[in-house]
């Protein structure tokens, strides 16, 4: 049955395979492009936040620049194709099946939510938290944990909730994945500037969310903007977002995060797209897995 993640995968695969890290400067260059595409989706259609529509947008972004980072499909949740979540290690028995039973296979995953469900759900400390976009295998668990949060209208009075929550589910996933690479991405309607000191107070808050050790290695707030009475698309207004807080050094904290928390020979694709080199190593991933 198809799902709202289905709306976007047209775009995504009609983007160019491009390597995101920038050869001359190392930085990481986000698909501004994409993202505006993918929002303009839920917006054009009328689609406020309240749908979740705009955060599955987000959600599906987010994860496409994990694949591009060199990331493996089947380890970014959620993926780009149904079931949104699939453990690897199931894809690869299921790849290795005879063909005819192949698709059968995968109907039949589609069909068992326990098995591929919708949404990924981890244990924290002390609660089970949905993650909307997470890097997880077998042999290692969650590698990559980013909560992402919209929000369109009514920012003065929201925003003290969302600091809330973000902390709070910080603090119980931290408490039991301590070597995870966690992130906070927070998609703000630029009408926010319009309100005079509420976007100082969220750059200070997203801020503040990563100064202990045990809240968020990286946070990032992205300005959204579009007209409600002649809508023609979403930009990005990238003008606005302190070097510090934007998706670029996000996304390249959180990688180099990931790296650095695991052995060399992990991540291997990662690591040659980051250096733009082919690395004399082989993927050292699926020791555990029988012949």
């Amino acid at each position: 049955m198809p799902d709202v993640f289905d709306t976007f995968e047209p775009a995504i695969r009609a983007r160019p395979q491009v390597n995101p890290w920038d050869a001359d400067s190392g930085a990481y260059v986000a698909d501004y492009d994409l993202l505006a595409t993918l929002l303009g989706i839920p917006v054009g259609d009328g689609s406020g936040s309240e749908s979740g529509r705009l955060a599955k947008a987000i959600d599906a972004w987010t994860a496409y620049e994990l694949r591009r980072a060199g990331f493996p499909p089947d380890e970014v949740w959620p993926r780009l194709t149904r079931p949104r979540v699939l453990p690897r290690e199931l894809g690869i028995f299921i790849d290795r099946l005879p063909r005819p039973l192949q698709m059968a296979a995968r109907d039949q995953l589609l069909r068992n939510k326990t098995v591929a469900p919708s949404d990924a759900r981890v244990l924290g400390r002390a609660y089970v938290k949905q993650v909307d976009v997470l890097i997880s295998q077998w042999s290692r668990g969650p590698e990559l944990l980013v909560s992402t949060k919209s929000m369109v209208s009514s920012f003065r009075n929201n925003l003290p909730n969302r600091f809330e929550e973000s902390y709070g589910d910080a603090k119980n996933l931290r408490g039991r994945y301590p070597m995870a690479a966690m992130g906070f991405l927070f998609v703000l309607r630029s009408t926010v500037l319009d309100e005079p000191g509420t976007f100082e107070k969220a750059l200070d808050m997203l801020r503040k969310l990563r100064v202990e050790s045990d809240v968020y290695d990286a946070t990032s707030i992205v300005l959204a903007e579009w007209d409600d009475d002649d809508f023609s698309g979403v930009s990005i207004r990238t003008d606005a977002v302190p070097a510090d807080l934007s998706a670029d050094r996000f996304i390249a904290t959180l990688i180099e995060a990931v790296l650095d928390r695991t052995p060399i020979e992990m991540h291997v694709e990662v690591r040659g797209r980051r250096e733009h080199r082919q690395l004399p190593l082989e993927e050292d991933s699926d020791f555990f897995l029988l012949e």
